[in-house]
């Protein structure tokens, strides 16, 4: 396998652009009143082999697994699904989006056949008050969705909804949104955001890919300050991330991986517990740091 290509099939991305009925979204939204309040995710994804290989980071989406009450519903916020203006996927069946090349055909043979749900996506537009939500039948799960949560819920008997990054918001603008959807939480729905809190890929050390924990120290120093502001609770930091100095511009060269981070933490609340596990650097530039609220 070249992780040469792997990577670089990475660096293009993200692109643009049995099914369980629900019927009824005011049913919908009964049948979550009263759910306790769910835990919020944010995963870093890395490569998409991370589907079909075993390893420490996918051991740690399985031992989080165990922790999580099984939702209703999961809501992803997806670092390979970018759109003007913001969008839910809406169909019934969304279908398994294989948006990369290079990688071998075990890859492309995988399916993630979880449905959809027409009335979350739904439910889900109708709580955004800063912006509008497009319901959208055309994408479906792209791997940074189907990558990760093949691993929580591999019997894909959950339903599964993306919601895109739209290009035009602002950091504290995603961040207002996730506020608005925190109520999804309430309601028996996971909500899970993956990308990568440190993702440069152009910076990539290729010959040490293989070696458990190499980071940069730029790598270092940014994805441990990340981790300070998320443990003390200060995500205006987390928020103006472009303002944080050299080692944070080098970590979010594109804000596109980053971005699921701010949704995790615009859906927690003050005082709430938080984790993190699969807390390793790799190949220099890159972080696998995951965090559970709640």
């Amino acid at each position: 396998m070249n992780r040469r290509e792997f990577f670089a099939a990475l660096a293009i991305l993200p692109l643009t652009g049995k099914a369980m009925k629900l019927n009824d979204l005011n049913t919908l939204t009964a049948d979550w009143k009263g759910e306790a309040r769910m835990p919020v995710l944010f995963l870093g994804h890395g490569s998409p082999m991370n589907a079909i290989e075993e390893n420490a980071f996918v051991q740690g989406f399985r031992k989080t697994a165990k922790q999580l009450p099984k939702p209703r519903a999961i809501v992803c916020i997806s670092a390979h699904w970018e759109t003007r203006g913001t969008k839910v996927t809406a169909m019934e069946q969304p279908r398994t989006i294989h948006d990369f090349g290079g990688f071998p055909k075990a890859l492309f043979e995988v399916q993630y056949p979880a449905p959809g749900s027409p009335a979350l996506a739904k439910e889900t537009a109708a709580l955004a008050k800063s912006t509008t939500i497009e319901l959208d039948e055309h994408w479906g799960l792209d791997h940074g969705a189907w990558s990760v949560i093949k691993h929580l819920f591999p019997a894909a008997d959950v339903p599964v909804i993306q919601l895109s990054l739209d290009r035009n918001l602002s950091p504290a603008a995603h961040y207002r949104l996730a506020s608005e959807l925190a109520a999804l939480r309430e309601r028996g729905v996971l909500v899970v955001g993956s990308g990568n809190m440190v993702h440069n890929l152009r910076m990539v050390a290729w010959d040490k890919l293989q070696v458990p924990g190499y980071g940069y120290d730029w790598a270092i120093e940014a994805n441990e300050s990340m981790k300070k502001h998320l443990r003390s609770g200060n995500h205006q930091a987390l928020i103006d991330f472009n303002k944080q100095g050299q080692a944070w511009n080098l970590a979010i060269p594109t804000p596109e991986h980053y971005l699921p981070l701010l949704y995790t933490m615009g859906m927690a609340r003050s005082h709430e517990p938080l984790h993190l596990f699969n807390d390793e650097t790799l190949g220099g530039s890159l972080s696998m740091t995951s965090v559970m609220v709640g």
